[in-house]
């Protein structure tokens, strides 16, 4: 897995479990429905009708992250920190884990500059979260 695919999962998966309902149990009926002649069942849609097109979820990214951050007992400056947002998210933070994901989100500077590489991928990530369904504040993206 990309270390990016690994950052919007900690992130999308998070609020996914915090705001997901527990479901009720299906009455029985829906369980083992009855058998319908094939007359009377509708007809299925044709392979080649396109699919409904699928919303985008919206994800707070702060107030995951914020929620995230507390629970590592840390004071964690991720909002301008990739190396406080990767710690807060429970990911490698390590400087040659940083490299891979800048080689991964197209970097072309200096990767021995790490303190522009790392300012680079902060704001980069946090556009990508966005393209991604995240609502990042303008103040973060701005970086």
């Amino acid at each position: 897995m990309s270390i990016f695919s690994a950052i919007k999962n900690a992130i999308f998966g998070q609020e996914a479990h915090a705001s997901t309902p527990a479901q009720p149990a299906a009455p029985k009926s829906a369980i083992n429905p009855p058998v319908t002649p094939a007359a009377a069942r509708p007809a299925a849609a044709p392979a080649s009708a396109p699919a409904a097109p699928t919303a985008m979820r919206t994800v707070d990214v702060a107030a995951v992250v914020d929620q995230l951050a507390a629970k590592t007992g840390q004071k964690l400056n991720w909002r301008t920190s990739i190396v406080d947002l990767l710690k807060a998210l429970g990911i490698d933070s390590s400087l040659d884990a940083r490299k891979k994901l800048s080689e991964e989100l197209g970097f072309d500077g200096d990767n021995s500059d790490s303190a522009a590489m790392n300012i680079w991928l902060h704001k980069r990530v946090m556009q990508k979260l966005a393209e991604n369904g995240g609502k990042v504040p303008d103040s973060i993206q701005r970086g």
